[in-house]
């Protein structure tokens, strides 16, 4: 008798396990994307340019910056602030999970990379940190949820070595 209630509960506990994994696995199934919980394409587009429009107005990193390469950028190069707006747009898209793949003008070493177009601009950490929170200041004013914006932030944050690469101390 014992031997028969073992095996009842460990064959209900084997079913408990395999309905939690099939749970599970609908919910992964059936969970958007982080592109589509931000709003698609048209969503970002709008994120991406209020951003973009900050940063050459933010007096760490744009306009008025201390980096010569980014004031310069941020001063004599904005006819060019559409197609980066365009670029940006495309990243997000594409690092967020949707149908719009990225390009790099300038390859880097990865698919998404980004050294190589920002090398010449000589980002250093703690301007990248402030870019960074402007994004946040922008996801904020569009009210995006706390769980998109850490999101986004995390994906912005992991290629922080990338876009400083050019930076040199000193």
């Amino acid at each position: 008798m014992v031997a028969g209630l073992a095996l009842i509960v460990g064959s209900a506990a084997a079913l408990v396990a395999a309905d939690n994994a099939e749970a599970q696995t609908k919910q992964s199934v059936t969970e958007k994307s982080l592109y589509e919980r931000l709003g698609g394409v048209f969503a970002i587009a709008a994120v991406v340019d209020h951003f973009s429009d900050a940063v050459v107005k933010n007096p760490i990193v744009g306009q008025k910056s201390k980096n010569p390469q980014l004031r310069e950028w941020h001063t004599k190069d904005l006819e060019r602030l559409p197609g980066l707006k365009f670029m940006r747009t495309l990243w997000v898209c594409d690092i967020s999970g949707g149908p719009f793949k990225f390009s790099a003008t300038k390859p880097g070493t990865t698919p998404l990379g980004l050294e190589d177009a920002h090398r010449d601009l000589r980002i250093s950490p703690s301007e990248f940190d402030e870019v960074a929170a402007e994004l946040g200041r922008t996801l904020d004013f569009f009210k995006i949820p706390k769980r998109e914006k850490a999101e986004v932030l995390a994906a912005f944050a992991a290629h922080k070595n990338e876009v400083t690469a050019g930076y040199k101390r000193g």
